[in-house]
């Protein structure tokens, strides 16, 4: 399996379990895109379309935080345009960022709530500032997906300290068991 890490707002630092994955996991590329600090969710839906048609092997999107609207906006987007290419297998969704409620990343609003076209699962903290454990949980059922409850870990970046976040990596294979 491949794996493509969707950074979100900032890109994930040395810090950031996306850049531990992205070092530890086999076949781990990072989606980069052209303006990290001031998003335009066209721009990065585009941007990360052109890395997905690059690929050609079975691929799981590894998103957080903005990365994880980004992605959900193509998913939706590329089910409307033909489908989603086949060997994109799934979706683990990490701290949805509530862009319907943070005006840094307005733009990305709304957010989408229909139901994904490929497995998909959110995973979640019981205090996230950018998102609710409650509105983690309405996207996860708007997206028909499995949410995971990490417990109290903050946004799940960099000022969490996870490192390789190992609680992070079991969900990944317990959502990869079910592909």
């Amino acid at each position: 399996m491949n794996y493509l890490i969707v950074p979100g707002l900032n890109n994930s630092g040395p810090k950031h379990w996306q850049s531990f994955w992205e070092k530890s996991l086999p076949n781990a590329i990072r989606v980069i895109q052209r303006c990290w600090d001031r998003p335009v969710k066209a721009d990065w839906v585009e941007t990360l379309d052109k890395c997905i048609r690059q690929l050609n092997a079975d691929t799981i999107l590894v998103s957080h935080s903005l990365g994880v609207c980004t992605t959900v906006n193509w998913l939706l987007k590329a089910q409307s345009q033909g489908g989603v290419p086949p060997y994109i297998k799934g979706a683990f969704l990490v701290s949805p960022s509530d862009v319907d409620n943070i005006e840094l990343i307005g733009s990305f609003a709304p957010m989408p709530l229909d139901k994904l076209p490929i497995p998909a699962c959110v995973v979640a903290s019981e205090n996230d500032p950018f998102v609710s454990m409650e509105r983690s949980e309405f996207f996860a059922n708007a997206w028909g997906v499995k949410l995971f409850n990490a417990g109290a870990l903050g946004h799940i970046n960099s000022d969490s300290d996870l490192g390789e976040w190992e609680q992070g990596r079991k969900f990944l294979a317990e959502f990869e068991a079910t592909l």
